[in-house]
């Protein structure tokens, strides 16, 4: 039989297999493109946060420092509490403490260096001088031509009076940094007042496993911060009067600036140090000679030795968990970001994103690998080896909180058909 239509023609396709066609961004070069949108926009929505705080920078770091502050001293006042204080009395007394200790370094250090600032900068210029011209004069040809030309550009800038001048209005007379001042002061008093209470607030809006990540992010924040800021200011100290009193017995002029400035240096990682000693050497350079400087060097590199080796290990303990480089890093990033008090935060808010980071993601893989060797993170330097175990109950409650719930309600209800008998 024929079919109606007639007799049915094969198709030219008939009999080959067809070729499924890719979507347009189904292939590498899409979904690498998709990737790199991606990439872009996030990148373009953290550029556009950072602006905006900037805009706003008095007010973030008058926060930023308020938090730190008060996480340095909220141990205090829950120890108060603990003895018998009432809260707001426990809180007065804290805060009354701070202002107080940071009332008095600030003018310490203002009253110890303003008046020596001349003096200080004259000398470290002309200790560099003479250094140039001992390595000139020694038996290595030293080229030190490019070097001076840099240096004489900086030096020249720090030691000009607009410089001087226009440090000191930015810092002590600018009406933003009173504004800071003031904004800070007032958020530290309520941080330390209300700080749970606002944090409970804020955790009340989340369940389960993220209430219980944010919980424990938050904790370590505050166990960060606070303990950065002890162990910064104790070993900031020591190393003040460990290199302080030989330059005074060593008879070197502005010993009590050049201390001020090691003590101011040592909340800069790393770096603070190295650049007080090289300056302390620099003026024992030019006032007392060669021998007297380089025992200058000497006693600067033995007391960062004990800082690296004793102080840090037994003070900080594993607070901060950054390797040497992201610390660099970090102080590099936070200068150009926020000058001065960027390079102050820059660490203590690196620990904290590297602790956040951990919380909540499972990603990394703990433990030796048969491929890639011995885990180059200590476990001590675990996130979750820094709670405790009080902390981790409660962590647990949190993720099962439904299930906590339920196992409560028949024993209210119990409870309330026992007192209803009675």
């Amino acid at each position: 039989m024929t079919p109606p239509n007639g007799p049915q023609q094969d198709s030219p396709s008939a009999g080959k297999e067809t070729v499924p066609v890719a979507a347009p961004w189904s292939d590498t070069l899409g979904q690498t493109a998709s990737r790199c949108a991606q990439i872009l926009l996030v990148a373009a929505v953290f550029v556009g946060v950072v602006w905006l705080l900037l805009r706003v920078s008095v007010v973030v770091i008058a926060a930023l420092v308020a938090l730190i502050l008060a996480s340095a001293v909220y141990p205090l006042v829950k120890w108060l509490t603990r003895k018998g204080w009432s809260s707001l009395l426990a809180t007065g007394a804290a805060f009354v403490g701070i202002l107080a200790l940071l009332s008095g370094v600030v003018t310490g250090i203002v009253f110890a260096v303003r008046s020596e600032w001349d003096e200080l900068s004259a000398s470290a210029v002309e200790g560099w001088q003479e250094l140039q011209r001992f390595l000139m004069a020694g038996p290595l040809p030293v080229d030190t031509a490019a070097v001076d030309a840099a240096l004489q550009r900086a030096t020249g800038l720090v030691t000009s009076g607009t410089f001087v001048d226009s440090a000191l209005t930015g810092i002590t007379a600018a009406t933003e940094f009173v504004t800071g001042a003031v904004l800070m002061i007032v958020i530290l008093f309520f941080f330390l007042k209300d700080g749970p209470k606002m944090w409970n607030f804020t955790l009340r809006w989340f369940r389960g496993e993220t209430r219980a990540r944010l919980a424990e992010s938050g904790d370590r924040t505050i166990q960060i911060l606070g303990g950065y800021v002890r162990g910064t200011a104790i070993i900031a100290a020591v190393d003040a009067v460990f290199i302080g009193i030989p330059l005074a017995l060593l008879g070197v002029p502005l010993a009590l600036p050049l201390a001020v400035i090691v003590f101011v240096g040592g909340f800069l990682p790393i770096v603070g140090a190295t650049i007080a000693g090289v300056l302390a050497a620099l003026v024992a350079l030019v006032t007392n000679g060669l021998v007297v400087a380089l025992i200058v060097v000497a006693i600067v590199i033995a007391v960062n030795q004990i800082e690296g080796d004793l102080l840090q290990p037994v003070v900080m303990g594993r607070t901060l968990s950054l390797h040497a480089v992201v610390v660099l890093l970090a102080l590099s990033v936070g200068t150009i970001v926020g000058g001065i008090f960027g390079a102050i935060l820059a660490v203590p808010l690196t620990a904290v994103a590297w602790a956040v980071i951990q919380v909540w993601t499972d990603a990394y893989q703990i433990g030796d690998d048969p491929v890639l060797g011995e885990d180059p993170l200590d476990p001590k330097d675990r996130v979750e080896s820094k709670a405790s175990m009080a902390e981790r109950w409660k962590y647990q409650q949190m993720r099962y909180q439904r299930r906590f719930n339920r196992k409560r309600q028949p024993a209210r209800k119990d409870a309330a058909g026992r007192g209803g008998r009675g």
